[in-house]
C-alpha cells in the first residue's frame, strides 16, 4: 500500500490550515469592527467558497492560475514553475474552500468578546497589539480552536477543487480523496475502503484531541502587566 496519498494529504492540510489560521483571524478581526454595510458585502464575498460547488472553485482557480492565464503565465515566466497540476496546487484549493470555516468561526468568537476588558486594558496603557494577543485571543481561544480544526478537516477531505487544479498523478499529486475516487473508478473497492477508513481514523483522532483540550480548558486568567 503506497502511503504517498496520506503524506501528501497531511502536508497539504497542515500548510493550508496554517494559512487559513492567520488569514481567517486577520479578516475576522477587522471585518467584525467594520461598518455594517461594508461588513455585509465583505462577509458575503469571504463566505462564498463555502456555498459554491468545489468544482466551481476549482474552475475559478484554473482561470486565475492556469498556464495560459495572466497570473499563471506571469509566475511561470518570472519563476519558471507552474501553479497547476503540482502537489502544492492543492494548497490553494484547500485554503480557499476551508477559509470560510475559519473566518466565520473566528468572527463569531470576536463578536462575542466583552469590550469592557479592552477598555480596561486601554486605561492601563496597553497597546492594541498587546490587548489582542494577551486578552482577546485567550478569551476567544475555544472559538479559534474550533475554526482551526474544522479548517483542517475540510482541507483533508477536499476533492472537487483539488482534482481540477492539481489532478491525480500517483506519487506526485495524489491525495486521499482523489485516490479513493480513482480506486473506485477502477473497481478496486477493497483498497478504496482502506483509504476511507484511514481518513475516518484521522478525523476521529483530531476531533477527540480537540474534545480533550476543551475539557481541560478553563476560563483563561487575564494578566495585565
Amino acid at each position: 500500500m503506497d502511503w504517498y496519498p496520506l503524506l501528501n494529504s497531511l502536508r497539504i492540510s497542515a500548510i493550508s490550515t496554517f494559512l487559513t489560521f492567520f488569514l481567517g483571524i486577520f479578516a475576522a478581526y477587522y471585518i467584525a469592527r467594520a461598518p455594517r454595510a461594508a461588513k455585509g458585502v465583505l462577509d458575503v464575498l469571504l463566505t462564498l467558497p463555502l456555498v459554491l460547488p468545489p468544482t466551481v472553485v476549482g474552475y475559478l482557480l484554473l482561470r486565475l492560475l492556469g498556464p495560459n492565464r495572466v497570473l499563471g503565465a506571469w509566475i511561470f515566466q518570472m519563476f519558471g514553475f507552474k501553479m497547476v497540476m503540482t502537489w502544492w496546487s492543492a494548497i490553494f484549493a484547500a485554503t480557499v474552500v476551508s477559509f470560510p470555516l475559519m473566518y466565520r468561526t473566528a468572527r463569531g468568537a470576536f463578536e462575542s468578546f466583552d469590550m469592557t476588558l479592552q477598555y480596561s486594558a486601554q486605561t492601563l496603557g496597553m497597546s492594541n497589539r498587546r490587548i489582542f494577543w494577551r486578552i482577546r485571543m485567550p478569551y476567544c481561544w475555544q472559538g479559534i480552536l474550533a475554526g482551526t480544526v474544522l479548517s483542517f478537516a475540510r482541507a483533508l477531505g477536499e476533492y472537487g477543487a483539488t482534482s481540477m487544479i492539481a489532478g491525480y498523478t500517483p506519487g506526485k499529486t495524489a491525495t486521499i480523496s482523489t485516490t479513493v475516487y480513482q480506486l473506485w473508478r477502477t473497481d478496486n473497492d477493497a483498497l478504496a475502503f482502506r483509504w476511507v477508513l484511514v481518513n475516518i481514523a484521522i478525523s476521529f483522532v483530531v476531533l477527540m484531541a480537540v474534545n480533550m483540550l476543551e475539557r481541560r480548558t478553563h476560563t483563561p486568567r487575564l494578566e495585565v502587566r
